[in-house]
């Protein structure tokens, strides 16, 4: 079976997900459109910018005596761990982009008053 292509991409559906709650939200507490559109901005901006962190890469020499089962236990170690990681990363960066799209957007409001 050949590679399975996702559209749009999960990670168009993750910034989908967000722009369209983020505008849900500020709608439900009456914000307007200008300030809704700038906090969309923002999250966008802020989060296109944060995908570059979650991209690991890395190399291990592995000795030339570890036979290519334990190598291949290895690699999946390696996989499990750095997933887990990249797992916590991102509950991390999607916390910090919310705390920041937040102050943005009230700095934008109290400039505006």
């Amino acid at each position: 079976m050949g590679e399975l292509l996702e559209f749009p991409s999960s990670r168009a559906q993750g910034l989908a997900y967000l722009d369209r709650n983020i505008r849900e939200l500020l709608a439900a507490r009456g914000a307007d459109r200008d300030l809704i559109d700038f906090a969309a901005r923002q999250l966008t901006d802020i989060y296109n910018r944060s995908q570059g962190a979650e991209q690991y890469q890395f190399n291990v020499r592995l000795p030339d005596a570890l036979d290519e089962r334990a190598a291949t236990e290895l690699k999946v170690d390696i996989e499990t761990g750095l997933e887990e990681l990249r797992r916590e990363n991102h509950a991390l960066v999607l916390q910090l982009i919310a705390e920041l799209v937040l102050a943005r957007v009230q700095l934008f409001q109290s400039r505006r008053e």
